[in-house]
């Protein structure tokens, strides 16, 4: 049904364009709550700030978060099964898998499934749906907590339009990939609604051993939004907003690598072992969000959220033991890889979930001059709760033959029927300061008590429980940071703030991670160029790693582990360039780089971290290009690479006398390339080619063998405002 709908929005879609012009408006923006603002706003900030605005998305129309952050300095990202379903993102150091230490929002609300019992992404927002996506890194992260150690990333939905308008695209690629995102909304004096939708589709990129399954993926994203607000000539504005979004997916995702052997051989096979690997979610949420302004200078926001994630990501387990006995040569662990050995015992566990997230956050601003000195005061405060509920049977398959034959079902045991809880209050106060003209100061502190504690139930009725773990967490972070405008083209800026992330809900007796971050750097900007190098150092006294099936601690697969001190330090370039403006056309160049060194600083108690060890899965270099040509008559066509050095999957990997060949991911330059042009003035067509070289290489091996990146892959869609 969704081919057939897809083939008659292409056929249908450049008749309603012939009709249909895009009509300007401004935009009500309270639904659209941001914490940067424009790129001119990131330029200005006391600290590292990075905006991708819908133009920047439009260049290449990725529906990947991992492909749209290349771009952004100090930010990595690891991809897994190339669609983004999971995004890995990491910044300055602070760990990447699944996201665990950025603060991640979506229009200013958390929007993790469970940010503090449960650190780790496993739901992410459609990124395809998005307006744009912001960065934040340096002092202004307090304000953005509990995770500041890193930064945080909010992401911007399709806001509600100042009048009657919408939007369809219609994409199709190769591996039976298909994209359709749609919105259509209305604005009159003071009312305001947008209904919007995003389908993706794929069969995948990967191909099963003896399974007529395909290794695709199914999603589905709805979102509606009213909003309600007085008249202009009110003594005091008020709005209220009401956000609800419901999403599922289902996709045939598996932990389960190759050997390098069979990698090298052909990187989109799959073992028949993961045949019925696949990940069921559904997401539901609800944002209400009431704003007064009092004045000009003065306003009250507050926002109630409820967010309910539910998934059941079936799939094999310990398919890391049949892996690492292959690669050293075991030939009855490959051969029960390749199906061609029986195996008894085999268990594909129900990893059963359900995630509750909900709280009130306030945020008062206020305007006021000070000593003949103007001040912006931002005094906020949070009251949030999270869970997350596991029950989680197992299913016991024996191999006869290359098939999976179902013998009998395990009752969970207590650690995998199980709750973690965590109760919170967060309270911040900013106050950006603007001495003069020329020099602005950004103070700021946070204070977050956390508690969470976890229980495990004794049967599977859950009739009686143990109490396995407790943790109360309470913390003051400080934060300075400064700008200094030295001509109208250079300026300086610097500062230092308390990096934080606190232990998981699984731990007890675990410090959170800590750290003092500081920046430094230089800005210029002309007409044509826009410049900014900036030094990095983030001093860790203690790290924390988080222990998941995904990332397990020497095995270990819930609660935090210490890893003692260490130092993260580097270097991060932008440059923005028209390298070429004439009347018909422009040749637009921006690069990024990023210089990261992350090492141990001190040997831990257990022996097990040593100073000099490198942190696993930061790449020491990583840069990324684009080259445009653009033309006044509105067709353009942009060039794209981006390089990620390879990564350690340990601490060890570098260690003297250590044979890293199975703990690092490979060196990864990818190329892509896109064009479009303008029918009229309201449709666009365009095409694109992801991995223009098809490069294959490993880009992660945890936790079950080697993984690679996504083929050349094509696309062809045709986008139509109305």
């Amino acid at each position: 049904m969704k081919k057939i709908i897809q083939v008659c929005l292409l056929t249908t879609s450049v008749v309603a364009a012939a009709q249909a012009e895009r009509e300007s408006a401004e935009q009500h923006s309270l639904e659209q709550v941001v914490i940067i603002g424009s790129k001119a706003d990131a330029k200005a900030m006391a600290g590292s700030a990075f905006v991708i605005d819908s133009a920047e998305i439009e260049k290449f129309e990725y529906s990947d978060i991992h492909r749209l952050l290349r771009q952004v300095p100090g930010v990595y990202v690891q991809q897994e099964e190339g669609y983004g379903l999971r995004p890995n993102i990491g910044i300055r150091g602070a760990g990447g898998a699944r996201s665990e230490k950025i603060t991640l929002m979506e229009d200013g609300i958390l929007i993790s499934p469970a940010p503090y019992a449960g650190p780790s992404a496993y739901y992410f927002p459609t990124t395809g749906r998005m307006t744009s996506v912001e960065v934040l890194k340096g002092a202004e992260t307090v304000k953005y907590g509990p995770y500041t150690v890193g930064g945080a990333v909010n992401l911007i939905s399709t806001p509600i339009p100042g009048e009657s308008s919408g939007f369809l695209q219609s994409e199709v690629g190769e591996d039976g990939e298909n994209r359709i995102h749609g919105w259509y909304g209305d604005s009159g004096d003071t009312v305001g609604w947008l209904l919007e939708t995003y389908q993706h589709d794929a069969d995948g990129f990967k191909n099963i051993d003896r399974s007529s399954r395909d290794a695709g993926l199914d999603k589905e994203d709805y979102m509606a939004k009213v909003r309600f607000n007085s008249a202009s000539d009110s003594r005091y504005y008020n709005q209220l907003d009401i956000k609800l979004q419901y999403s599922t997916e289902v996709s045939n995702q598996s932990y389960l690598g190759l050997t390098d052997a069979d990698f090298e051989s052909d990187p989109d096979r799959r073992y028949g072992l993961s045949e019925r690997d696949q990940m069921d979610n559904e997401h539901a949420a609800v944002t209400v969000t009431h704003l007064i302004a009092f004045n000009d200078d003065t306003s009250l926001k507050t926002s109630a959220y409820y967010n309910d994630f539910e998934r059941d990501w079936y799939k094999l387990s310990g398919g890391s033991s049949y892996i690492n006995a292959a690669n050293a040569g075991d030939v009855t662990a490959q051969g029960i890889l390749n199906g061609s050995v029986d195996k008894t015992g085999l268990k594909v566990k129900h990893n059963a979930r359900q995630y509750k997230s909900y709280g009130v956050q306030s945020q008062l601003d206020i305007k006021m001059k000070l000593a003949n000195i103007s001040h912006d005061f931002d005094l906020g405060i949070r009251l949030h709760e999270d869970e997350v509920d596991r029950f989680q049977p197992t299913d016991v398959f024996d191999q006869v033959n290359g098939s999976l034959v179902y013998q009998y079902t395990q009752a969970p045991s207590s650690s995998n029927n199980r709750v973690e809880e965590a109760e919170t209050l967060s309270v911040y106060l900013m106050d950006h300061i603007s001495v003069n003209e020329r020099f602005d100061i950004t103070a700021g502190i946070r204070y977050e008590d956390i508690d969470t504690k976890q229980y495990r139930y004794n049967d599977v009725d859950r009739t009686a429980y143990t109490p396995t773990a407790f943790n109360d967490t309470k913390v003051t972070l400080l934060a300075l940071g400064a700008t200094y405008q030295l001509t109208d083209s250079w300026s300086l800026m610097g500062g230092a703030h308390e990096g934080f992330a606190p232990a998981s809900a699984g731990s007890e007796g675990v410090d959170p991670e800590e750290s003092i971050n500081y920046e430094a750097g230089l800005r210029y900007s002309n007409d044509r160029l826009y410049a900014e190098a900036l030094y990095f150092l983030s001093d860790y006294t203690n790290s924390v790693q988080y222990c998941t099936v995904a990332n397990p601690c020497d095995g270990v697969t819930s609660g935090s582990i210490s890893q003692g001190e260490a130092e993260i330090k580097g270097l991060e370039l932008l440059l923005n360039y028209e390298m070429s403006s004439s009347a018909n056309y422009s040749i637009p160049l921006s690069f990024t780089y990023t210089y990261t060194d992350a090492e141990t600083s001190a040997d831990s108690d257990d022996g097990s971290n040593l100073s000099g060890d490198r942190l696993m899965d930061i790449p020491q270099q990583q840069w990324a290009a684009a080259l445009g040509l653009v033309a006044v008559s509105g067709w353009d066509m942009y060039l794209n690479a981006s390089y990620t050095d390879a990564t350690c999957i340990d601490n060890t990997c570098e260690r003297a006398g250590v044979d890293n060949t199975f703990r690092q991911t490979d060196d990864l330059l990818v190329f892509d390339l896109s064009a479009s042009y303008p029918i009229n003035g309201s449709a666009r067509v365009y095409g694109k080619v992801d991995n223009v070289f098809d490069e294959r290489e490993i880009v992660s091996r945890k936790p079950d063998g080697a993984r690679g990146n996504k083929p050349r892959t094509l696309y062809v869609g045709i986008k139509i405002d109305f």
